[in-house]
């Protein structure tokens, strides 16, 4: 059985067992998280398709771990009008352990 999920502006297709990294969400590690929104399910030849999200359902994950991302580096360039500037950035995500799912 799988299903796939929707968070954080992204999909996911997950199944029990899995370790996914997702957009930063609120919770300790340890914690307990349900992802509501899922957009489809699949057991064996049944497949349940949502219009938009499937009712009922619900895809349960323990927090592993919270962090950030490599650093990434952006520059900014102009030739020959002496101007240069550099930023960096980490993007911060949640590492959530798939535990169950519930149609």
């Amino acid at each position: 059985m799988y299903a796939v999920v929707k968070t954080g502006g992204k999909q996911y297709k997950v199944q029990e067992g899995d370790t996914i990294r997702v957009e930063k969400l609120e919770g300790k590690e340890g914690d307990t998280i349900e992802l509501d929104s899922v957009l489809m399910l699949t057991d064996g030849d049944k497949v349940t398709v949502g219009k938009p999200l499937v009712e009922g359902a619900s895809v349960s994950a323990t927090v592993k771990a919270q962090g950030r991302g490599k650093k990434i580096r952006i520059i900014k360039f102009k030739r020959r009008k002496h101007y240069r500037k550099t930023a960096g950035h980490r993007q911060a995500y949640t590492e959530l352990a798939i535990t169950g799912i519930k149609a």
